[in-house]
């Protein structure tokens, strides 16, 4: 059954009568270049549990089937249930598990579908709605995974791999980076995808950290610093900290000062280093 045919996938999808959600951001992958290279940056042997997010009609789970021990696919559409069943039915290591991958507990799912697997990982692609999201919530739950390949939109990817201290970095390549290596894979442009989206995607990878590169005391404040300080990206930093912490602003002042940074710039120059210092600071 080739899933990378039009006829075919419309011959399926039409049986079942599936018609493509928007709001659910179905785009499915029609390039067979692109699902095996994923897998293939993902290094899964038969001892390798693997989560899947948003299954689509399989293309991706097949792949991870050939080479992952157990694949547990979440899916929050119903209506691709009896198109899986079709498209999976040859493959005994995989489980369609419903539910919204947000709303679930991902630590009993681990347990529950992977005992005995050395190693748990996470592949998917990511409907560009929800990427940030579910990336973070994967890294701040700090489950048992080791590595993180997802697809996403090129835009969102770029940020997320971005160096710290550079001009596309934001509060959420500071968090990933504080909890994983971000790597960026590849590009896949529009025309890969069946409907075609309106952006080109890249496929990213995060090798999660056993420890985070910097000394923290107090996780909860640190974020919040970094949040505020990037809240209006066109404002120095002395601004939006003042404004999203509801300190003074010659406090911030003080602040950046017993630093050493320049109150005059904006939060995406600082390094990680610097907002650790900042946060301890105030």
């Amino acid at each position: 059954m080739n899933l990378y045919d039009y006829s075919t996938i419309n011959k399926i999808l039409t049986a079942h009568g599936f018609t493509f959600s928007k709001a659910l951001g179905q785009n499915f992958i029609i390039d067979p270049s692109v699902c095996p290279e994923m897998v293939r940056n993902l290094n899964a042997d038969e001892k390798t549990g693997v989560i899947e997010i948003g299954p689509g009609i399989g293309v991706l789970t097949k792949e991870l089937c050939k080479t992952a021990g157990k694949v547990a696919a979440i899916e929050l559409d119903k209506r691709l249930f009896p198109v899986l069943e079709e498209t999976l039915g040859e493959f005994k290591n995989a489980e369609i598990i419903e539910g919204d991958v947000l709303r679930l507990d991902l630590n009993a799912l681990i347990k529950e579908k992977f005992s005995g697997m050395t190693s748990i990982k996470v592949c998917a692609n990511l409907p560009y709605y929800i990427t940030s999201p579910v990336i973070m919530a994967l890294l701040e739950n700090r489950l048992a995974i080791d590595e993180i390949v997802v697809m996403v939109q090129k835009e969102a990817a770029e940020r997320l791999c971005a160096e710290i201290g550079s001009r596309d970095s934001g509060a959420v390549t500071v968090a990933v980076n504080y909890y994983a290596q971000a790597e960026m894979l590849f590009e896949v442009p529009k025309e890969c995808f069946y409907p075609a989206p309106k952006v080109d995607s890249a496929v990213m990878k995060l090798t999660l950290r056993k420890n985070p590169p910097i000394d923290i005391k107090d996780e909860k404040h640190f974020f919040a610093i970094v949040k505020a300080a990037f809240s209006q990206r066109r404002k120095t930093a002395l601004n939006c900290l003042s404004g999203g912490l509801g300190i003074s602003k010659s406090a911030v002042s003080a602040a950046l000062k017993a630093a050493e940074l320049d109150e005059r710039a904006r939060a995406e120059s600082f390094s990680m280093e610097d907002f650790a210092l900042l946060s301890e600071i105030l």
